[in-house]
């Protein structure tokens, strides 16, 4: 495909996409690198991190951390205190976005903004309670309830026991999911003895 250095062109390629696009996206879709450049320099492009741009017009995020991390790396999974946070059974905010990555395989995600952890699951069960969520017209994969709760639990001593218990009374709480989905997720993962105490003092 030609490539348009005309600046007027090039954003409407982007409005055509949403306004939001990476480098390469935009360069498939006709757009010349020179024009890219001066978008940035007229103010008419922002960075929202290395390789990916919005248009100035474009609306604004609803959850921009989770929607730039998918479009940098969108097989990664949101989880534990991101997921908690997404889901909404949690005090906490998170100061950077926790996302899992098969064990083994190299995630390639570089970002300083937003600051991202990288967690590597077991690939035996990487799969179980994956979602996908429209997040500002991003498909962002986030795990879920029940997932997530096993996996705070699994990582306790990380990210504190506290922490999952009160995820694991919100989300009862709020009637988000019941003891025996939490119990079946937990018996896959070999968490049920450990949670197992919990699951019963918030029934």
């Amino acid at each position: 495909m030609k490539q348009t250095r005309d600046t007027r062109k090039a954003l409407a390629v982007f409005r055509r996409h949403g306004g939001v696009m990476s480098t390469s996206e935009a360069l498939a879709a006709g757009v010349h690198p020179a024009a890219l450049y001066g978008l940035l320099q007229e103010g008419r492009l922002e960075r929202l991190a290395r390789g990916l741009y919005r248009s100035a017009g474009a609306r604004e995020f609803s959850n921009p951390d989770l929607a730039v991390v998918a479009r940098k790396s969108p097989d990664a999974v949101v989880c534990l205190e991101s997921a908690l946070a997404f889901h909404g059974i949690t005090t906490q905010i998170p100061r950077r976005v926790h996302v899992a990555v098969p064990r083994g395989n190299y995630s390639g995600l570089r970002l300083r903004t937003p600051p991202v952890t990288v967690h590597r699951f077991a690939a035996e069960h990487f799969d179980a309670g994956i979602e996908t969520h429209s997040i500002d017209g991003t498909t962002v994969r986030v795990y879920s309830v029940a997932r997530t709760l096993v996996d705070c639990f699994r990582y306790r001593n990380r990210i504190g026991l506290e922490v999952a218990v009160e995820a694991l009374r919100f989300a009862r709480a709020r009637k988000k999911i019941s003891n025996r989905e939490i119990l079946r997720t937990a018996e896959l993962l070999r968490q049920a003895k450990v949670m197992g105490p919990y699951l019963e003092a918030v029934q």
